[in-house]
């Protein structure tokens, strides 16, 4: 069977349909995703078998079958959270991250019994930013973009994801998961300053410019999280690089 992937961005958008945001159904979204990987099959009428020998997740056959999807048992968001390219999502990480880790954020579910699809943004999140950072970083960095202590929230958790899961895609134009500017020396300063780290900073830049309500300092905070969320992202793909690397080696050797 052929495992079934959603970009980042498609499942952003994903879970913003599922909230009843953005022009798409739910469905729609999977399907665009599913004919992206399968143009061959689809052109060519052999569609059906390309299907058929698809891995579909439980929780995406709901959406097939048109049931609604308000909310998530962890058993769900660990499997949508496998469909992500190069992720790290397991049951059992996310199980230590609500009941211990990240507990304030999901010290009860928001959907019912079950967690909101905020909620289940956060734990990709989560996921991304440790191919770079420690839990300790990622509690505070949290506390800052969502609030903590009184502070206002920056952005919600899928708000967030989607704008991130944007920026790496903007600044993947190739599609083969590098991030496409190179280092290059400039005129300015006297080092090096990464022309990658300047594409990125004008795309976060760009994005917030279209936001209201935040002062100057939360906008320079909000930048900075955009651009550690998109490295991270990068590190993540190079971390599933290695140990597919180290596997290979293993086995083979």
């Amino acid at each position: 069977m052929e495992s079934f992937l959603l970009k980042r961005s498609e499942m952003a958008a994903l879970l913003m349909s599922l909230d009843g945001k953005g022009e798409l159904t739910p469905i729609q979204i999977v399907q665009q995703a599913w004919k992206k990987g399968h143009r061959k099959q689809v052109s060519s009428g052999r569609a059906l078998p390309a299907f058929l020998s698809t891995d579909w997740p439980a929780v995406l056959e709901k959406l097939m079958k048109g049931q609604g999807l308000k909310g998530m048992s962890l058993q769900e968001a660990a499997a949508l959270g496998q469909l992500i390219p190069y992720a790290g999502l397991s049951i059992t990480a996310m199980q230590n991250w609500v009941k211990r880790d990240f507990k304030r954020y999901f010290e009860s579910p928001k959907a019912g019994k079950k967690y909101s699809l905020e909620q289940a943004a956060l734990l990709f999140i989560i996921d991304d930013l440790k191919a770079s950072l420690d839990f300790e970083s990622i509690r505070k960095l949290l506390g800052r973009l969502f609030g903590c202590g009184g502070e206002k929230s920056l952005l919600s958790p899928v708000d967030f994801y989607q704008a991130y899961s944007a920026l790496f895609e903007e600044l993947d134009a190739d599609g083969d998961q590098i991030l496409d500017a190179a280092p290059s020396e400039t005129a300015a300063g006297n080092g090096m300053e990464s022309s990658l780290e300047t594409k990125a900073r004008e795309g976060a830049s760009r994005y917030i410019s279209g936001l209201s309500g935040l002062d100057e300092a939360e906008a320079e905070a909000l930048g900075n999280l955009l651009l550690i969320a998109v490295f991270s992202v990068q590190a993540a793909y190079f971390h599933s690089l290695s140990r597919r690397y180290c596997n290979a080696t293993l086995f083979l050797n």
